[in-house]
């Protein structure tokens, strides 16, 4: 037999999913992640799982190392090579200020510090003419400073370099030959995007992380083929694509949120078995809330992703293609706390995996959500992971106490209020995608995943207004099954301001095609077959005379006089759907021209998965719940693994599984379809 296996890096636990190829059958499992090696918890995960990594014929991994190195600043001792007059645009950054009014608003600091910040002669105008040569001898100099300062990875980004990367590419010559064993990021092979700050301080990131995001795949892959492994093993990229562990070493940045978009890619495909279009995605682990919004079944792409942001923090930029999610610190180890005037909190920080909520009974005596619905009865203490992880509930009453005593309330009040704190903090990140983006959610369902996402998603969405909450099988580790139905995926950018104009269609099919040669390069050196890819267009398009641009669908044949129409139309629509105006008169250029590179993986088919058994059947007794401003409630508790299918429950009820727990609401019914999702809409 051969198995599909994906592998998915959490906060507090590391998921485990094993498909096997001829059946279908899943075989999901979760082992605690390991923050001080993630590659113990990784071969734990596979050890749980029980299937040997010679039968995988298939493996992915989406893993955390690079977002950790940075949020920890545990990278690598970087040096920066700009344009002469250029050694300051990491501190200068954007005059914008997040936090207006803040007096002790201070300025996110460089990753590089400036005496590890050089300049170097040369010159290069915004079309990528030479200005001024380059200083060789310079560069070796400086490479001289890098070798004295014990530099471990060196950044180059110069002024224009996306338009001809002619001087970077001979600096890397110069430092291959200088700095051997140093590891060398050019911001011409990360992102070939304009705006020097955001392609500078991207370019610094994948240089950061690189040494250790090589070091740890380079030594799980060799444990892993020491047990057995035959096949390459690829790596979950932010962009929704996988690419195997040698093409994803070139630029690390591009795993900097691996994990949560296996989720995405998974939504979307239960999405299409579903026939709907529209899906809000909404996953809730230990630590965090992620949330996405697909239109069309099109998974939006940004390359404006921010590290740190807050409101009151602007944070880094990073400009590498991202599915487009929301994340919040609030998960089911989100520390409750009470601020400084009174006020109660949950999260950002979290419990994580060590020592966990106070529940786990690992030492930790922090009230958490996860205590907090232990207390209002969602979670049986005794079922918990199956019953193969013993819990103290005891442990919870006692962290939750410090609530309650403050505000003068018993320990269920404070849950409750706990609860309904975190439940607002989801709620905000839900909007963010939908409302605030001019999308209706009465238009969308809503698939809820995560351990903690079956949880909470029946009342935010009944709140919300979506048609329909689904909980897929297997809720608590549907990102890494997510990991199994998506392609190779590699995403070109090149800044070209173009006027879009008859005139221009031959410029501008030479641009594509020139970035298409170098996605089929890319594929075939890493031994993809021409006939197994596929391409992709689309353009960052303005109004000519604004700022911003917005991203739209190029028609991906050769571009005629005629395409003119339809990219205008493109455009305008989504120009109009997020602005709210549109000005058909008024000329249009492009920006941006991007091509997205699909390498084709074989997956399985999702299958119908029919289960016999009535409702009376999968029951093993009632609960009492805390349903908020229901009241306390009791509830009949139902093992999913034995409702069958097309068995429908009216709430109140509850829902367990191994992993995971559905809190049916009163007004809301719930239905088993043909593939085993639970699906819920209102009574």
């Amino acid at each position: 037999m051969s198995y599909r296996i994906a592998i998915d890096i959490g906060g507090t636990f590391t998921d485990y999913v094993a498909m096997n190829e001829e059946t279908g059958e899943l075989i999901v499992t979760k082992a605690s992640s390991t923050p001080k090696n993630f590659a113990d918890g990784v071969l734990e995960a596979v050890k749980k799982g029980g299937v040997a990594l010679e039968e995988a014929a298939y493996i992915v991994h989406g893993s955390t190392i690079v977002i950790n190195a940075l949020t920890e600043r545990k990278g690598a001792r970087t040096a920066l090579i700009t344009t002469m007059g250029f050694r300051d645009v990491l501190e200068i950054g954007r005059a914008n200020r997040t936090d207006l009014y803040n007096y002790y608003y201070t300025k996110p600091r460089a990753f590089v510090p400036r005496m590890h910040r050089f300049e170097v002669e040369e010159r290069l105008n915004k079309d990528g003419e030479v200005i001024i040569p380059l200083d060789e001898e310079g560069v070796r100099k400086i490479a001289l400073k890098c070798r004295q300062e014990q530099i471990e990875a060196v950044a180059v980004c110069l002024i224009h370099s996306y338009a001809n990367s002619i001087h970077e590419e001979r600096i890397k010559e110069i430092l291959q030959e200088e700095l051997p064993g140093v590891e060398i990021s050019i911001s011409s092979e990360v992102i070939k995007e304009w705006r020097e700050y955001e392609r500078t301080n991207t370019t610094v990131f994948n240089a950061y992380v690189k040494p250790a995001a090589s070091k740890y795949l380079d030594a799980l892959k060799s444990r892993m083929k020491e047990q057995g492994l035959k096949v390459e093993p690829y790596a979950m990229q932010s962009n929704g694509g996988t690419a195997t562990f040698e093409m994803i070493k070139i630029n690390p940045i591009n795993m900097i949120e691996s994990g949560p978009v296996g989720g995405v890619i998974g939504a979307n495909e239960i999405g299409k078995i579903l026939k709907e279009k529209n899906i809000i995605t909404f996953d809730i682990g230990g630590t965090t809330a992620k949330t996405s919004l697909i239109h069309n079944n099109e998974i939006r792409i940004t390359t404006d992703y921010k590290l740190e942001n807050t409101p009151i923090y602007a944070g880094y930029p990073v400009k590498a293609p991202v599915v487009d999610i929301i994340e919040i610190g609030a998960g089911g180890g989100s520390i409750a706390w009470i601020d400084s005037v009174g006020n109660l909190k949950v999260g950002p920080e979290s419990a994580g995996a060590d020592p966990g909520p106070a529940c786990y009974d690992r030492g930790g005596m922090q009230p958490t959500l996860t205590d907090a619905n232990m207390i209002a009865g969602r979670i049986d203490p005794v079922r918990f992971l199956g019953g193969r992880f013993k819990v103290n509930i005891q442990k919870s009453y006692e962290a939750i106490k410090k609530i309650s005593d403050y505000y003068r309330i018993s320990v269920e009040e404070a849950a409750r209020g706990i609860i309904r704190i975190a439940n607002n903090n989801m709620m905000h990140a839900l909007k963010l995608v939908s409302v605030r983006k001019g999308y209706d959610p009465r238009n969308f369902i809503m698939v809820a995943m995560g351990g903690n996402g079956a949880i909470h998603s029946p009342a935010l969405g009944r709140e919300l207004k979506v048609k329909k909450i689904v909980i897929p099988r297997h809720p608590a580790v549907f990102s890494a099954w997510g990991m199994l139905m998506t392609d190779s995926r590699q995403d070109f950018i090149q800044t070209r301001i173009t006027k879009v104009c008859k005139e221009n269609m031959a410029d501008v099919n030479e641009i594509y095609n020139e970035m298409i040669e170098k996605a089929v390069k890319l594929y075939t050196d890493f031994g993809f077959r021409r006939q197994d890819l596929f391409v992709v267009k689309s353009a960052d398009i303005r109004y000519i005379g604004q700022e911003h641009a917005v991203r739209a669908a190029v028609p991906s044949d050769e571009l005629t006089e005629k395409d003119i129409d339809v990219i205008r139309h493109n455009f305008e629509t989504l120009h109009e759907q997020y602005y709210a105006f549109k000005l058909p008169e008024a000329p249009i250029e492009f920006v941006n021209f991007s091509i997205t590179a699909f390498g084709k993986v074989k997956k399985s088919e999702i299958k119908p998965f029919r289960i016999s058994g009535k409702p009376e059947d999968a029951m093993r007794g009632r609960n009492i719940v805390d349903y908020d401003e229901d009241g306390k409630l009791e509830v009949p508790v139902y093992i999913r693994e034995k409702l069958g299918t097309d068995s429908t429950i009216k709430g109140p009820a509850i829902i367990e599984e191994e992993t995971s727990v559905t809190v049916l609401y009163p007004d809301q019914k719930l239905h088993v379809d043909d593939y085993g999702n639970l699906i819920i809409e209102e009574a």
